[in-house]
């Protein structure tokens, strides 16, 4: 009997997939912890004999090389990758034995990538599972704009070819089971579900429902910002990843967090945005670790900048530590667990801002008070709508579009306080007053703002 776990990467909005049968099991797309993936095998109790990739990735690092080196496992590699180390170059309609009765066949489906690869789990030489990559997602299709502008549209039509390629070779009942669409910006729209089907796709995909000439253009207008780390993620995972290390960062006082910081490193302070615009080292900047904190910091980061991590525990550097791993932020220069009185040095004091509510800024407002609100959402985002008199700036760009702010007390917000408070300790590290909207969007018109809608037709 054969079975396919699931191995999420939830704040990165991927998975990855241990499959096979009593004894063996092959891995797709495994992640660039592998210690999970091994784990999960050992609960199994399956010898991973095979580890496959849909592609090569733009949105993490992946951890196939070093797993097929540390197990003995064959590394299935789509044979249209140029990629700088041996592997088993894969070519549509090969298959691949992981055991006796369970097999995995190769299927091309460009698209995502020129050279994607599907996999189609066979149990006795039925199909059970289909491992999509980027491919077909649970209600969309993964973007085709990652590889080169000038192949956008060529592999917009792509996607859709190879969509119908596996709608119409496998049956209603094979599960779909993709890498991307679980809030990946590799997928070209925002997928919904968790589980599907070819049968329930094919009802729905625009991709399976949508002549070509009307889904390449729905999918090519509808394609969102591109974090700016994927330009590092592909070269990194074609020239072979290095094996990844975990181990605990040296330990940084104030002195030292202070020299880092005149130096011009980052230093970041994961706690929660309450507890950093309440009190924090100045200079530094606040990406939450239970908020997206690998894209978001991977995306606003000049890349190659030392970081320096600031956590009230161990237990939360260690976790952010794996989390930016995943997307190439190896090792941190320095980390330092306690709270702001732990990172400064004597005769030195922490730094403030206040947060507030819509409500607040309507009240503002009210009293005749003019602040400037910064609107710190993306720009498709911000096409449906935006609070009068706003500005925009997108949160990723904010660090090289600082001088747009226009002079005076800051009022940030974006759709639900995350974003606003990153982007706020940038405008405070930089000097400005700020305050920090911590409230969903939808509360912008209750508390009475004026919102701009534009026409949609």
């Amino acid at each position: 009997m054969f079975f396919a776990d699931v191995l999420e990467t939830e704040r990165l909005g991927n998975r990855s997939y241990l499959a096979g049968g009593a004894r063996a099991a092959v891995v797709v797309d495994p992640p660039r912890d592998i210690d999970r993936v091994i784990a999960a095998a050992a609960g199994r109790g399956v010898r991973i004999v095979a580890v496959a990739e849909t592609h090569v990735h733009n949105d993490y690092v992946t951890g196939g090389l070093e797993l097929a080196r540390l197990t003995g496992a064959r590394y299935l590699v789509p044979a249209g990758a140029s990629v700088a180390y041996e592997r088993v170059p894969v070519s549509d309609g090969d298959v691949e034995r992981i055991e006796d009765g369970i097999e995995l066949k190769a299927v091309a489906t460009p698209g995502h990538t020129p050279h994607h690869t599907a996999y189609v789990l066979r149990e006795n030489g039925r199909a059970v599972a289909a491992f999509t990559g980027g491919s077909l997602l649970i209600g969309s299709v993964g973007r085709p704009d990652l590889v080169e502008p000038r192949l956008t549209e060529q592999l917009a039509r792509a996607q859709h070819a190879s969509a119908h390629r596996l709608a119409s070779q496998l049956g209603d009942a094979v599960a779909v089971m993709p890498t991307h669409g679980f809030g990946s910006f590799c997928s070209s729209t925002q997928a919904g579900g968790e589980h599907s089907t070819i049968g329930a796709e094919k009802a729905s995909n625009p991709a399976l429902v949508q002549d070509v000439e009307t889904f390449v253009a729905d999918l090519l207008s509808g394609l969102d910002d591109v974090p700016a780390y994927y330009a590092h993620m592909g070269p990194a995972n074609a020239a072979g990843p290095a094996p990844l290390d975990l181990t605990a960062p040296q330990r940084a006082d104030g002195a030292e967090i202070g020299r880092r910081l005149a130096a011009g490193e980052w230093v970041v302070d994961l706690r929660s945005r309450v507890a950093f615009a309440e009190g924090h080292v100045s200079g530094s900047f606040n990406f939450e670790v239970e908020g997206q904190l690998a894209t978001y910091l991977a995306w606003m980061i000049p890349w190659g900048k030392p970081v320096t991590l600031l956590a009230q525990s161990a237990e939360d550097i260690t976790r952010a530590q794996r989390e930016l791993a995943r997307v190439g932020i190896d090792r941190p220069a320095a980390a330092a667990v306690g709270g702001p009185l732990d990172w400064i040095t004597e005769g030195e004091a922490p730094v403030s801002f206040p947060r507030a509510a819509f409500a607040d800024l309507a009240a503002a407002r009210a009293r005749g008070e003019q602040p400037v609100v910064l609107d710190v959402r993306r720009d498709g985002e911000r096409a449906g709508g935006w609070i009068e008199g706003s500005v925009h700036v997108p949160i990723h760009q904010i660090h090289q579009r600082l001088h747009e702010v226009p002079g005076g007390t800051v009022w940030v917000h974006c759709a639900g306080g995350m974003r606003a408070a990153i982007a706020a300790s940038v405008l405070d590290a930089a000097g400005r007053d700020v305050v920090a909207v911590d409230d969903g969007y939808t509360a912008a018109a209750d508390a009475g703002l004026t919102l701009v809608v534009p026409d949609q037709h």
